[in-house]
């Protein structure tokens, strides 16, 4: 059974980015498939959906110490994006490279299985 939508929406980007909250999936989940599409209403934002490997299943982790990867499927997207993975990973963000005027720019993630 699919998993519901996760959303995570940031507004007002500033000039220095930002990160939004992760998403993890359930990366024990065969075949493992996420949906994962970036919609702006802002025309100055450049933005990136970035995973990791590494575990997220502990009270220690913290996501400033997490290795990022930027991937391919959505990277500097400056107008709606999507993509999907078809390989598992521990965590999805949406990370905010650069943006000049308000607006909102939103992720969300889907999960089959």
């Amino acid at each position: 059974m699919p998993s519901n939508p996760f959303r995570v929406t940031l507004t007002a980007p500033s000039t220095t980015g930002g990160f939004g909250s992760m998403y993890a999936p359930d990366y024990s989940v065969r075949p493992f498939s996420v949906a994962v599409a970036v919609t702006t209403t802002s025309t100055t934002v450049s933005a990136n959906v970035e995973h990791t490997y590494d575990y997220t299943g502990s009270s220690a982790f913290i996501s400033s110490n997490a290795v990022w990867f930027v991937s391919s499927g959505v990277s500097s997207a400056t107008g709606n994006s999507q993509m999907g993975y078809s390989f598992p990973v521990t965590a999805i963000r949406l990370n905010i490279n650069s943006g000049s005027s308000a607006g909102a720019t939103t992720m969300t993630c889907i999960q089959a299985g």
